[in-house]
């Protein structure tokens, strides 16, 4: 069927539908992109506020922590005061109910092998020591949980107060080298990238809730759509097509020579009334111009 084969209805319904068919696809498009931004956005906000975290309890650690704990580290080497075991073990008790998420002190050459790098990992601590302007780095990854995203700051040595311990062995604390050898940690040098602090955040959730939030936006902007459309096609009967329909009608009986019948109302004063009363006064003089013809 033709476009012009269609009622006057169905083509306004047609282009209705049209435009607001275009109207979802850019909304939807958009839509998605800004909410995938802001699960993303999110998502690095959570990771930035544990990064911050783990800041404050190495500070903690060095500031408050080791001081107290001095003259006992001259007879017996206590991790807790180091910033890293500080930071790491703290973590390790926030995992306990929320398993999903990560924080390492990822290192090349570690004193405590659980913080040696792993593959993925050691390929970031060699992006910051080949690009020494880096100090922050964002990347998502797949997990065997789903997407999740890390960020990541170089660990770099700037107090010497560090080589104490990492640079060689003659010099390390001998209760240190009591409990975790000499074969790891050291001969690290001052202003080196030894390592990265690494959080890991899982992205399954708020990207979640993001397509929910589309999928409901989406939903009830089609549920506005097909209210507007039905009160458009309401108002487009009531106002339009039946009037026109009635005059229709009138002009039909009128080209037939039924004179008797009523003239249609002109109480609108729009541009169906305007008609109206043109359609009237052609009826009066078709009217007289045949009792004219007859007499």
């Amino acid at each position: 069927m033709k476009l012009k084969d269609l009622s006057l209805i169905a083509k306004f319904n047609l282009v209705l539908i049209g435009v607001f068919s275009i109207a979802l696809l850019v909304t939807g498009a958009l839509s998605y992109r800004i909410l995938q931004q802001n699960a993303r956005q999110e998502v690095i906000e959570r990771a930035g506020m544990m990064m911050e975290s783990a800041l404050a309890v190495r500070g903690y650690t060095i500031g408050e922590i080791r001081p107290l704990l001095a003259l006992q580290m001259k007879h017996s080497f206590l991790p807790q005061t180091v910033p890293a075991y500080a930071a790491t073990q703290t973590f390790v008790k926030f995992r306990e109910k929320h398993p999903e998420f990560q924080y390492k002190e990822a290192t090349l050459n570690p004193t405590n092998p659980r913080n040696r790098t792993i593959e993925w990992e050691a390929d970031i601590v060699e992006r910051f020591r080949s690009q020494a302007d880096e100090q922050q780095l964002i990347g998502v990854r797949e997990t065997p949980t789903g997407l999740s995203l890390y960020l990541a700051r170089p660990i770099q040595i700037k107090d010497p107060a560090c080589l104490v311990c990492h640079s060689t062995v003659d010099v390390a604390p001998k209760t240190m080298l009591a409990r975790y050898g000499t074969a790891n940690g050291f001969g690290w040098k001052l202003n080196e990238v030894v390592g990265a602090q690494i959080v890991s955040v899982p992205m399954s959730l708020p990207i979640e809730q993001a397509r929910r939030t589309f999928y409901t936006f989406m939903g009830t902007l089609a549920a506005i759509f097909v209210a507007i459309t039905v009160v458009l096609n309401v108002m487009l009967r009531s106002i339009v097509i039946q009037p026109v329909v009635q005059m229709s009608r009138l002009a039909d009986e009128v080209s037939r020579g039924k004179f008797d019948t009523p003239e249609f109302s002109e109480q609108a004063k729009d541009e169906i009334g305007v008609l109206a009363a043109s359609f009237n006064r052609m009826r009066r003089s078709l009217e007289k111009a045949m009792k004219m013809l007859e007499g």
